[in-house]
């Protein structure tokens, strides 16, 4: 009897426990030629049903993560040409979200735009192998550092610095499929994957992790008992950017953080004083100097 109690509570324990993503993907390619698309739908599903279980089926971490606990994410896959039989290439949207106490909101935390996204995928190879350790494809190094990079970013905004181990991993990933001559991985180009990883480790940014964690667990997470809480700690978070910004000219760290928190760094200053709305204008449009129209709206 207690060897049939055993085996259940451990088969109730592995049913409890989740990997760590609850990722959704969505791949479209209609802006390839009409005649492969026709051909080519159900390869078009099979493939995205096979990054959907490559992400989100396998374990990135030794954590246990009840379902509700999964990391909620978003990989938005757009092909727009097909060089070569079974191979494609286009753009993709990473979007990483994270919850905020005591509400029903979510918050993004990050935006990530990837304009050099390939896919090498043969029906016969269902399952997708990866090896941290070495290079197997474009594909599944991709995925993996997408999926590290989210596990990084949650784990920092719940503990500071705490995503560490994970985003190194990430950036051990971006430095391997480089060295293998892949594209979208390399030096040359400041917005790819690559420097996304290396930024993230990079101690100038440091002080840019850790105003995430205040941002998030001191501020928006406080944000229902210390309303004032996600003005101050926001505040700080962009003062900490504005230094970083004084050192590095570009970063695309820096510019997936406003793409990903625009609209919500609008929203917590539209309730400041007269006198910080004004400061918090000039500081947001020379540091995000796109959407300075938009945060003109802070002086009406």
């Amino acid at each position: 009897m207690k060897n049939i109690i055993l085996v259940l509570f451990l088969l109730s324990s592995f049913n409890v426990a989740a990997q760590e993503l609850n990722c959704t993907v969505q791949l479209n390619f209609d802006q390839l030629n009409t005649q492969q698309t026709t051909t080519d739908k159900q390869s078009f599903a099979d493939i995205q049903t096979a990054i959907s279980e490559f992400v989100n089926n396998r374990r990135w971490t030794t954590d246990q993560f009840s379902p509700e606990e999964r990391i909620k994410c978003t990989l938005n896959i757009n092909l727009l040409r097909s060089p070569n039989q079974n191979v494609y290439i286009g753009t993709a949207q990473f979007i990483v979200q994270r919850p905020v106490f005591n509400t029903d909101y979510e918050t993004a935390v990050l935006n990530y735009t990837d304009k050099n996204f390939s896919i090498d995928y043969r029906p016969e190879e269902r399952q997708m192998l990866f090896n941290e350790n070495s290079f197997s494809s474009n594909l599944t190094s991709t995925l993996a550092f997408y999926a590290l990079i989210a596990v990084g970013l949650d784990y920092d905004s719940f503990s500071k610095l705490g995503g560490t181990p994970y985003l190194q991993r990430a950036f051990n990933v971006a430095t391997m499929a480089s060295n293998a001559g892949q594209g979208g991985w390399g030096i040359d180009d400041p917005r790819n994957k690559h420097f996304l990883a290396e930024n993230l480790i990079n101690q100038q940014y440091r002080t840019f992790r850790e105003g995430l964690y205040n941002y998030y667990r001191l501020g928006l997470d406080k944000t229902t008992e210390e309303p004032q809480s996600s003005r101050k700690y926001a505040s700080e978070l962009l003062n900490s950017i504005k230094q970083i910004q004084n050192m590095q000219t570009s970063s695309i760290l820096l510019t997936s953080f406003f793409e990903a928190k625009n609209k919500e760094l609008y929203h917590i200053f539209s309730e400041a004083p007269t006198n910080e709305k004004q400061q918090t204008f000039t500081l947001l449009a020379n540091l995000d100097p796109p959407r300075t129209e938009m945060y003109r709206e802070l002086l009406k």
